[in-house]
């Protein structure tokens, strides 16, 4: 055993070391303390899961004490501990949504998160000061919810896609207006900037100069003016979504672009530009070039810029026929959530649409599905996200719907689990403290009834979550669903996220 792995154990309040034999034994004994001791959990007889390897490990211990790991292998149990058998029982680390808009107050999505298995959110848009509120009261340990990483404002172009009456967008024309944004959302405490489609290039290059100079980084959309190669090689951190992506490695590029770029709408024109993008995506979609997409993809690669497909928002806006809330998980929604997401449905994206546009939308599912493919096939680095927010996604439950429709696009479960645990984890520099169940690292773990590298649904079978420590047993995850579904029925506890987060009547793609 190396000494750092010696130093951590020895620091361990229960004074205990995991030797290279795997056995348990006590600190010296001539080590004294004044304080009691926390109480060691051992987690006993699971299979634990490498999210790296796909390798499975039977009848393990991983032992817990504070919010660490302290031990994991085939390991006595200490004295005192105490000891959750989990005879058949599967754990893989904590998952993480990494495209997430929260809705209702914080006894809405907090919990759902937690419930199904998720510890770590990075929320996509800082539009109420309530998430800040949230992320730092879960950090001090006073709001039960996981790990959040939350966006600054949108910054969007002018004009905006935005109508500002629904959501607060910070609109800039130039550098020294996008400059100004940058110092303006670090001030309000943003985790990093969050950049939109309509933003000239211009101001696109000043926030990522003025980001880098704050110390800030960005992530978000690919703007219309700008190449995905672009913004992978000025430093932005993710690129969400398709649809930018997709245009770029079209037969046909100079076009499509000559294309994007004379799309014309006004201010809070959301669905105006969406309905514009759709012919434009038509004709990249049936122009992929294999040659094109290779170069693209190494640029991403080689700068690690990751990708977050949002599967099961385009899922949604490409088959709105069938878009239905799943009758088991309305109990979680409250009537005016619900009631946005079908206005926005019908209104918004169902309406006066041609046969045609029906039939495209349709085909342009399986190709985005085919598309998914080639970034795993080409390395691209890959994040698990939802756009919870787009109709009709629940918080928590739409990441398991995410990680099968990775799979039915082809990914291997083992990377749809690492797009959602391993992955987030080094995009955030948290990759030597989550991502894997490995002792030094914090408890953020997930506790299966069944195998998800047999079969990916199984991670919706989830018996035991951890985080940060915290055990939330069976009885206590039925006690968080149950409370959110006494929620939803009553009036909200003061300020409240409407359904689709950022979306306001756009619902989607933010």
């Amino acid at each position: 055993m190396n000494s750092s792995r010696r130093q951590f154990l020895a620091r361990t309040a229960a004074g205990a070391a995991v030797l290279a034999g795997g056995g348990f034994t006590t600190a010296n004994a001539t080590t004294t303390t004044t304080t009691r001791p926390p109480r060691i959990t051992a987690l006993t007889d699971v299979t634990v899961i490498d999210v790296a390897s796909g390798r499975k490990r039977p009848h393990q211990t991983v032992l817990l004490s504070a919010d660490r790991i302290i031990g994991v292998g085939r390991i006595q149990v200490p004295r005192g501990a105490v000891e959750i058998n989990l005879t058949g029982k599967y754990v893989i680390p904590g998952l993480a949504d990494m495209h997430v808009h929260s809705l209702g107050d914080e006894r809405v999505s907090p919990p759902l998160y937690l419930a199904n298995g998720l510890t770590t959110v990075r929320e996509m848009a800082g539009t109420n000061p309530m998430l800040y509120d949230w992320r730092d009261r879960i950090a001090a340990g006073t709001l039960l919810g996981p790990r959040m990483v939350v966006a600054s404002n949108i910054i969007d172009g002018d004009p905006t896609l935005w109508d500002p009456n629904l959501i607060k967008v910070i609109v800039v024309d130039g550098a020294a207006d996008a400059r100004a944004a940058v110092r303006r959302v670090k001030n309000e405490g943003a985790d990093f900037v969050k950049v939109y489609s309509r933003l000239s290039r211009e101001s696109w290059l000043a926030i990522i100069d003025e980001a880098r100079e704050v110390g800030l980084t960005v992530h978000g959309h690919g703007p219309d003016q700008v190449s995905p190669k672009e913004v992978s090689n000025a430093g932005q951190r993710s690129i969400e979504h398709i649809h930018s992506l997709g245009l770029a490695v079209s037969t046909r590029e100079a076009e499509v672009r000559r294309m994007l770029l004379g799309i014309k709408v006004g201010t809070g024109d959301y669905n105006g530009w969406f309905r514009q993008l759709h012919p434009i995506e038509w004709i990249a979609a049936n122009t992929y070039s294999p040659s094109r997409a290779a170069d693209v993809f190494g640029t991403l690669r080689r700068n690690g810029t990751r990708v977050t497909p949002t599967l099961t928002m385009h899922s949604v806006l490409d088959q709105i026929d069938y878009t239905r809330l799943d009758p088991a998980l309305a109990k979680y929604m409250s009537e005016d959530s619900i009631g946005t997401y079908d206005y926005v449905i019908q209104n918004l994206y169902a309406a006066n649409r041609t046969a045609e546009e029906i039939s495209h939308q349709h085909q342009m599912w399986a190709w985005r599905q085919r598309f998914v493919r080639e970034l795993f096939e080409h390395d691209v680095p890959i994040m698990a996200g939802t756009d919870t927010g787009t109709p009709y996604s629940v918080p928590g439950f739409a990441l398991h719907d995410e990680l099968e429709h990775l799979v039915g696009a082809g990914a291997t479960p083992r990377q749809a689990l690492y797009a959602a645990t391993a992955e987030p984890a080094k995009f955030l520099g948290l990759h030597t403290q989550l991502g894997s169940v490995e002792a030094g690292k914090i408890a953020d773990l997930v506790v299966l009834d069944a195998d998800p590298l047999t079969d990916i649904q199984n991670s919706r079978r989830i018996n035991t979550v951890v985080t940060r420590g915290r055990i939330i047993s069976p009885a206590a995850r039925q006690q968080l669903l149950a409370g959110v579904e006494a929620a939803v029925k009553e009036p909200p506890t003061g300020a409240t996220l409407a359904a689709g987060g950022c979306c306001g009547t756009g619902a989607t793609a933010h």
